[in-house]
């Protein structure tokens, strides 16, 4: 009965915003760790693809109809044949894809940095499935993109390193033919800038357009950090050579300190049926001069006044909350608050550390079950973990285990990750033949040096838990019990230090989600989740 007066409920309340839509959208688009967006349009359809680093599937692709109202469909790279990360690196794998639409493809061209370079997939439909990648003999560099000419011909953008550059973080925006039937570049790079200025480091992020008959390159210069921003040149040749507009940069927060956003760049641009002009940039939210959220895709208008684009119009920034696109109003579903795996595949949702060499899970009958395996969470290859990105600053993220350990390396729990040198974990396991629940930080502070620190320990001899893990700004506590309703506190406070990016380095924002290991020695048990909750919490309720 509370459920079907709660659907009546949300029905009418959905009904009441179809038929008086907001006036404002808020930013972020895509919250959480969504970096580098790049957007195309098929009619009145919007997709919208980005960075995912080491994490497996690669490059989640979403939907929309209004710029605003996002959902996943899909990810382009979903299987070890296009992406195989073993052994990366932190923040290495997917870095900075681009996607077009010609002809009756969607085109999606990527770097994947220890993992094949530059490379470039198509697919019929937005959500795939896409084809095995093409690996383009290019020079080394990285943020490729992609741009039809009337003519038809294709371009093939991106950054190169030079050999001997002139100055640190010196890159090189260079434009290449492709014929992207045989997946060949034709003829030879042609330079076209370093940045708006000598000594301008790590010029990036290009992406070609032809407007009114003008050809305009717009790049992400000066690092993608606290110095970001987005430059734009124009030529009356694809080729070049491209001269600045008057106004660059034409978007950076580097000078706005106040802002609630920051870090802004790494833009694409979008034409709407009725004219407007939309751009998509990262941007990164701080809590206190940390951030553990990573950079998140942000929305905001562009117009061009003559031959100069301008960015938000008399406000010169990405705004939290800005005058939505003149557009229909169009919600979409949002991700459920619980997952019961009650469904034969994962969510979308969920991510995988690294590419799985095999398969070490299932769901049957409501339950997400993870074999444990000798990986651990601090060895940088494909540990039993399955996660979700953070996307709030005030959120609690909870499951249900059954687990009983075997052995004194055997464990199971619930994790918060920035990545195998930085994260905290709740986990299940034994001490002296009796089973304790215990919570261990990892904390490296020269990055590479793993230093990891057993917090507090409590017995606990049941199999069956709930663990729970409560994030507020920059502390985060950690709770542990047999159901919702009789959870206690494990050890004090902590810090969300681990999670930021600005303590571990790297590109990437925090994941939470559920473990299980054998901690080096093989084993036959496994833990089973029986669901999995992600619920924000409203500021007041704290």
């Amino acid at each position: 009965m509370k459920t079907t007066k709660l659907f009546i409920i949300l029905s009418f309340v959905g009904l009441q915003l179809l038929a008086n839509p907001p006036k404002n959208f808020s930013n972020p688009i895509i919250p959480g760790f969504h970096p580098d967006p790049s957007i195309c349009r098929v009619g009145d359809d919007y997709y919208l693809v980005t960075s995912s680093f080491e994490w497996f599937p690669g490059i989640p692709i979403f939907h929309s109809k209004d710029l605003v109202n996002w959902e996943q469909i899909g990810h382009v790279l979903n299987r070890p044949s296009q992406l195989n990360m073993v052994n990366n690196r932190f923040s290495s794998g997917v870095w900075a894809p681009t996607i077009r639409y010609h002809d009756g493809k969607f085109h999606v061209v990527v770097t994947c940095k220890q993992c094949g370079n530059n490379i470039y997939v198509t697919a019929d439909k937005p959500e795939g499935p896409y084809s095995d990648p093409i690996y383009l003999n290019t020079p080394k560099g990285i943020d490729p993109s992609l741009f039809w000419d009337d003519d038809g011909r294709c371009w093939f953008t991106a950054n190169r390193f030079p050999e001997k550059p002139e100055w640190d973080a010196q890159h090189i925006i260079y434009v290449q033919e492709l014929d992207t039937e045989k997946g060949e570049l034709i003829g030879e790079p042609i330079d076209l800038t370093y940045g708006m200025r000598e000594g301008t480091r790590a010029t990036e992020a290009p992406h070609i357009y032809k407007i009114n008959g003008t050809y305009y390159l717009i790049t992400a210069e000066d690092m993608t950090w606290e110095k970001h921003m987005v430059c734009m040149y124009y030529s009356d040749k694809v080729t070049g050579p491209y001269k600045q507009v008057e106004n660059n940069p034409v978007l950076s927060h580097r000078n706005k300190p106040d802002s609630p956003i920051q870090h802004t760049g790494h833009a694409d641009i979008i034409q709407t049926p009725n004219g407007d002009w939309w751009a998509v940039m990262l941007g990164v939210r701080k809590m206190n001069g940390n951030y553990y959220l990573g950079r998140e895709s942000y929305l905001t208008p562009l117009h061009f006044e003559g031959i100069q684009p301008v960015f938000n119009h008399g406000k010169g920034e990405v705004l939290m909350e800005d005058k939505r696109p003149d557009l229909p109003w169009t919600p979409v579903d949002e991700i459920p608050e619980t997952d019961h795996f009650d469904k034969e595949k994962l969510g979308l949702q969920w991510a995988f550390l690294r590419t799985p060499q095999e398969q070490w899970y299932s769901i049957n009958k409501g339950s997400l079950n993870l074999q444990l395996r000798p990986t651990t969470t601090k060895d940088g290859g494909n540990p039993s973990l399955i996660a979700r990105r953070f996307q709030h600053h005030h959120f609690s993220a909870t499951t249900k285990m059954n687990f009983k350990p075997l052995s004194d390396n055997e464990v199971a729990g619930l994790i918060g990750i920035q990545n195998e040198n930085f994260h905290y974990r709740l986990e299940l396991g034994l001490k002296n033949d009796a089973q304790v629940i215990s919570l261990y930080k990892v904390f490296s502070k020269k990055r590479k040096e793993q230093i990891e620190t057993l917090i507090a320990q409590a017995p606990y001899s049941k199999h069956k838990v709930v663990l729970s893990m409560k994030v507020n700004k920059m502390d985060v506590e950690f709770f542990y019990g047999k159901d919702e309703n009789h959870l206690q506190k494990l050890g004090e406070t902590q810090s969300c230090d681990a999670f930021c990016s600005n303590y571990s380095g790297g590109f990437i924002g925090a994941f939470v989600g559920m473990y299980a290991s054998s901690q080096g020695q093989e084993s036959t048990n496994e833990a089973k989740f029986d669901w999995f909750k992600y619920k924000t919490i409203n500021i007041k309720q704290l």
